[in-house]
């Protein structure tokens, strides 16, 4: 069975997902743990806030109970025609999410002011940084790259974009 985009009514997506397993439908919902700045705020939010993905045979059940449940607002289609997922995408973000959820919060806290990183993931991997400091939100960082002419330009990334420089000892 092909999986499909559920669109929720703004903050809906836990109705949602509550109402589509009570009515023993598959459904994914993607979430990924936060450091909320307020302690009462939710230690969970959606990684696509607004949608859930499902697992249904639409012929057998049809795309109006989906519209019409609590805290829907349908099924994403292009034209008339249900927007399927591939299952190998599907797979991909599962991992994602999983991987995320798996990171050491306290990964930002082993880095330390003026300590060299390698970056690893996005336009300037490969190059070496300085660790600068720990921004808003627990995975994201200020590193220091050094360009042209020894200037130091600021660029905020993910946490899990770096990696500590090996160390090389020397006898």
């Amino acid at each position: 069975m092909p999986w499909y985009v559920m669109h929720s009514k703004p903050n809906k997506e836990e109705l949602l997902y509550e109402q589509l397993r009570t009515r023993n439908i598959d459904a994914y919902y993607p979430r990924i743990k936060v450091q909320p700045v307020n302690p009462r705020a939710r230690k969970r939010k959606p990684y696509f806030p607004g949608y859930l993905f499902i697992q249904v045979d639409l012929d057998d059940l049809g795309t109006s109970t989906l519209r019409w449940m609590p805290g829907a607002l349908g099924l994403v289609d292009f034209g008339s025609d249900p927007a399927s997922v591939p299952d190998e995408l599907l797979k991909a973000i599962q991992e994602k999410v999983e991987y995320a959820n798996a990171l050491d919060k306290n990964q930002v806290e082993r880095f330390r002011c003026g300590e060299i990183v390698t970056i690893e993931a996005g336009p300037f991997a490969g190059y070496r940084a300085i660790f600068d400091s720990r921004l808003p939100g627990h995975e994201r960082v200020r590193v220091l790259l050094e360009l042209l002419s020894d200037r130091q330009i600021g660029v905020a990334l993910s946490v899990n974009q770096i990696r500590q420089q090996e160390q090389h000892h020397s006898r």
